[in-house]
């Protein structure tokens, strides 16, 4: 593959955009080329993931995951597990080669000496990363809000068995303050 064909797959994610030309070099060197033939399982579900896999060429499928409800064809330029390569985690989707497929495969061991070296490679992605952490928190508070709701009780950050509660027990449990313990510490 010509150098800028592994390039420029990254330029067109919004999880890469914002970084140098250097950088981007640098992570699709680092990057193991891969190929999958008709049939390989690029991802498996409940897997553990230590890579994100970028397809460069050919095609493939999602079969199984989340709001799923028919195969999905994933075109050429799909980020998959875009997680594993920056924190421990799990595929949540299975995908599955159709024709033969070329692509890139960022290993978090990779980037993350890549970030050791570069700081503002880094902010980055920390940035990114907490962004959706404050999405996750979010969502479990709406879950928790619609939960109160739907029982008629009281506001659920204060009710035993909430989300909120939940996470102030597992807390203390770790001998950590929960979280009005931790706001009165401060």
């Amino acid at each position: 593959m010509a150098f800028d064909t592994l390039v420029q797959p990254l330029r067109n994610l919004a999880l890469f955009q914002g970084l140098s030309s250097a950088q981007l070099t640098e992570i699709a060197r680092r990057a193991e080329r891969v190929v999958y033939r008709a049939g390989d399982r690029i991802i498996t579900e409940d897997a553990t993931a230590d890579a994100a896999i970028i397809i460069v060429a050919g095609e493939a499928r999602r079969t199984s995951g989340p709001d799923l409800d028919e195969v999905e064809v994933l075109p050429v330029g799909a980020l998959l597990g875009e997680m594993g390569m920056l924190v421990e985690t799990t595929h949540t989707s299975t995908v599955v080669a159709v024709s033969a497929v070329r692509a890139l495969r960022i290993q978090r061991a990779e980037l993350m000496a890549q970030m050791a070296r570069d700081q503002s490679l880094a902010d980055h992605f920390v940035r990114l990363v907490t962004e959706r952490l404050h999405e996750i928190a979010e969502a479990m508070r709406a879950v928790d809000r619609g939960l109160a709701f739907a029982l008629g009780d009281e506001p659920a950050a204060h009710r035993t068995g909430s989300v909120a509660s939940l996470t102030d027990g597992t807390a203390r449990r770790a001998g950590r303050p929960s979280g009005d313990e931790s706001a009165a510490l401060h």
